[in-house]
């Protein structure tokens, strides 16, 4: 199994590359001469910038704001570069994983490869071990991550207003009106 381990990495960021509607989604951590690449799904993105957010509220509200968590990301680690070439997929993301160290105050992030033996019976014993990404950033650099990753995620095609999915270039069938556009009537 191998274990691609930063901590703490020079840069870790998600990003997307092509047109909306038909873009591929990765994170990717740079340090130690080295640059692991991952792929995994949008909403993948969505919900690891989420759930980063959730935890470090979580870290500030039980130790009474006493964490050294910043409320929003510093502007100075802001990161709107974009990924580093060349963007060689080291494997497909499966499962997530968040924690907080309080020894080290750094969030820990693991991605783990998706493997097609996650569906199958049979003995664990047999089943190769899936890749790991591990990452260790500080409490200001998740939230530096997080925002980055949500404005990924915005980036894509614009909402429809009625329904909330995208709207294709080609046009857009809403489920709200029906199928219809207004103003339209059937026979």
């Amino acid at each position: 199994m191998p274990v691609f381990d930063y901590d703490p990495p020079d840069r870790f960021v998600a990003g997307a590359v092509g047109q909306p509607g038909a873009r591929s989604f990765f994170l990717q951590a740079r340090g130690q001469g080295r640059i692991t690449t991952v792929a995994l799904e949008k909403f993948q993105v969505a919900v690891l910038a989420d759930r980063l957010d959730e935890l470090l509220d979580e870290v500030l509200r039980r130790s009474g704001g006493r964490a050294p968590v910043p409320a929003i990301a510093p502007e100075e680690l802001n990161d709107e570069g974009p990924l580093d070439l060349p963007i060689d997929e080291d494997f497909r993301v499966g499962t997530m994983a968040l924690a907080w160290d309080p020894e080290t105050a750094q969030v820990i992030i693991e991605a783990q490869e998706a493997t097609e033996d996650d569906d199958e019976d049979g003995p664990l014993d047999d089943r190769p071990e899936p890749a790991i990404l591990r990452v260790r950033i500080s409490a200001a650099a998740a939230r530096a991550f997080s925002r980055r990753a949500l404005e990924v995620v915005a980036a894509g095609r614009p909402p429809c207003p009625l329904c909330g999915r995208p709207l294709d270039p080609e046009g857009h069938i809403c489920v709200r009106l029906n199928g219809h556009h207004p103003g339209q009537f059937s026979a």
